[in-house]
């Protein structure tokens, strides 16, 4: 569930551990020639000989690492050298890497010319206004002190980095900001240490070597360690004098949107697939579908193991060490969110401790569970979205595990198949039984299958592991894009994903599909504006509340989550409403007066939904064409 799983309060912590960076290609060109880059897909991969767990090569001495690290920087220099790369995400996560590998090696003019063009490449405005904030003083301390440590340079970049913060403007920067001080309060060297235990060593032990995007996680790693961790003490204290002087909350511009349905409406009961990892059932006693026959399945909808098999169950069972560990990761959930708010409360205070003073060999299976967990929880919350404030919502669960990297097993074409088939059931299911609208708050690509085949294949060459993971990645597209073909009459509304990219160059599935009841939603906060981590797309034809959204867990414990999966339901409930006023609204039709009910931002970014006038809208053409 990799890119439209939530960003929970763990996984933004999990963000400055280990980066996604796109892969890139190898090969060289004539003179004068460049290739042009199309999709994600199009680019070559790399690979490193790695005869060591990365989690101990990270610590190695700098001359073996720097050594490493030229040999990265080297082959990232030719993708951009040799490709004509357009999209702005790709070339963003290439510039990036180049910035950490020139601050690693003390290439201090090559790093500020780098993040210049890093800057001027980004398109948010939060992300224009924030780049380079902590890099930018760090460097140019370093030139004037002719230093990188010490008294000199020390008072050099403080001085830099209070003036870079303080001119900050709030309103764009409070999010940055408040997730870069929660970081330095949270992140130590031992726990990123642990995290390349649980998502890197694996992957090494099994082929020998690492993939760019295993590379370049780990020499982000590293610039943690032995540049920004050292400044640790110099730049919380600013960054909590900044929080602290301007601390004041976005407008929420959604309780005012907002819109509550009740018996007097007229209600028609309206079908809502939650197809994810499962729902805690148990909370939605009177907002259930029941499937008269179910058969072998849940009378509540579906459910699929790791190898396409169907099960009867609502909800992933646990094993009675995750059982457990739950109470726990719920409190721990608590005080990341509390943390990476600036809230200073006991439950943040026990994350740190938590995770801060755990040593890396516990950490990482305590990871592994945090992930499935992570998982586990997801529909659950998304379930609770989608039926806010519409009696007349009936659920229909889908259930099956899509943390595709996380499962034990190598993909193949036959596994594939099978899900081909498991997925056919649902859309077929989906349609037999009347469901009006589908929440689809997951996406993959060839990347994410790539990265599975890495962890789980003896295979080392990583041209080899690309054609595979091709092969079944076009068998799954075509399974997800027949299901919702099957089921014309139900809206499927999906995440645009969570890694601020064109889901049309990745090719994420369902996000980058065109079809004519799809449509991809993209998040923003409270405040109706854009988050850091939103894909965008021409698939993406509105945006929706997705940052600190709250919702239900397994269990009955509500909490915020953030993410374009939180986004997605939001377009489900409002889409449900609208059908269960007007039963008669095609897919189609539901599009086109949320399209219309939305309001467009002042720089065109944006077109946020807005249910009280989508709602109006379609009461003003009941009441202007007679009863539908």
């Amino acid at each position: 569930m990799k890119n439209s799983i939530q960003v929970s309060s763990f996984a933004l912590a999990a963000a400055i551990l280990i980066a996604f960076a796109p892969t890139a290609p190898a090969q060289a060109l004539s003179s004068g020639q460049k290739q042009k880059i199309a999709t994600a897909d199009d680019l070559p991969r790399f690979s490193y000989p790695m005869n060591q767990a990365p989690s101990a090569f990270l610590l190695a001495d700098d001359n073996t690492f720097n050594a490493f690290v030229a040999k990265v920087l080297g082959d990232v220099d030719s993708v951009l050298n040799n490709y004509d790369i357009e999209d702005k995400a790709t070339l963003r996560a290439l510039y990036g890497f180049k910035v950490d590998a020139e601050v690693l090696t003390g290439e201090n003019e090559a790093a500020l010319k780098s993040l210049q063009i890093l800057k001027d490449l980004q398109e948010k405005p939060e992300a224009k206004a924030t780049s380079g904030m902590l890099e930018v003083p760090l460097l140019k301390a370093r030139i004037s002190s002719n230093a990188s440590s010490g008294a000199s340079f020390d008072e050099a970049f403080k001085s830099g980095f209070r003036a870079t913060v303080d001119s900050l403007d709030w309103h764009l920067a409070q999010d940055t900001v408040k997730e870069m001080k929660g970081g330095l309060e949270l992140t130590t060297p031992s726990m990123i240490a642990g995290a390349e235990k649980e998502s890197l060593d694996p992957a090494a032990a099994k082929s020998g070597t690492l993939d760019l995007n295993a590379a370049e996680s780990m020499i982000e790693d590293r610039v943690f360690i032995k540049v920004f961790f050292p400044l640790k003490d110099q730049a919380l204290p600013i960054l909590t004098a900044y929080v602290a002087s301007h601390h004041v909350q976005k407008p929420d511009i959604w309780e005012a949107r907002e819109v509550t349905l009740t018996a007097n409406d007229k209600l028609t009961p309206v079908r809502i697939g939650i197809w994810d990892s499962g729902v805690d059932t148990t909370l939605f006693p009177n907002q259930l579908f029941t499937d008269p026959a179910p058969g072998p399945h849940s009378p509540h909808g579906l459910a699929f193991d790791t190898h396409g098999e169907i099960y009867n169950g609502d909800l992933q069972p646990l094993t009675p060490d995750l059982k457990e560990v739950y109470p726990k990761v719920l409190g721990l959930e608590q005080g990341l969110n509390d943390l990476f708010n600036s809230i200073d409360t006991p439950a943040a205070t026990e994350a740190k401790k938590t995770l801060g003073t755990m040593p890396p060999d516990q950490l990482a299976p305590f990871m592994k569970q945090l992930s499935f967990l992570g998982q586990w929880m997801h529909g659950t919350h998304v379930a609770g979205i989608a039926v806010r404030g519409n009696p007349a919502a009936r659920l229909v669960v889908v259930q099956f595990n899509d943390a595709l990297t996380d499962l034990p097993f190598t993909p193949t074409v036959e596994w594939a198949e099978k899900f081909k088939a498991a997925f056919q059931q649902a859309g077929d299911y989906f349609r037999a039984n009347n469901v009006r609208v589908v929440n689809m708050s997951w996406d993959d690509d060839v990347a994410e299958f790539e990265q599975w085949l890495t962890k789980t294949s003896s295979e080392k060459d990583p041209a080899a592991r690309k054609q595979a993971a091709q092969a079944v990645y076009a068998i799954w597209r075509q399974a997800v894009e027949n299901a919702i073909r099957s089921a014309p009459n139900a809206l499927f509304v999906c995440a645009a994903g969570n890694s601020d990219s064109d889901a049309g160059f990745t090719a994420e599935v369902p996000a980058g599909l065109h079809l004519p009841n799809l449509i991809a939603v993209g998040a923003v906060d409270q405040a109706g504006e854009e988050t850091s981590f939103t894909s965008y797309g021409d698939t993406v034809v509105v945006d929706a509340d997705g940052y600190e959204v709250e919702s239900y867990v397994p269990g009955g414990t509500r909490l915020k989550m953030s993410g374009t999966s939180m986004a997605s339901p939001n377009v489900v409930n409002l889409a449900a409403k609208l059908i269960a006023l007007d039963p008669s609204l095609t897919p189609q039709e539901t599009i086109a007066l949320i399209k219309k009910g939305a309001d467009k931002s002042a720089d065109g970014r944006r077109t946020l939904i807005n249910p009280k006038a989508t709602v109006a809208l379609l009461n003003q053409s009941k009441s202007a064409n007679g009863s539908r």
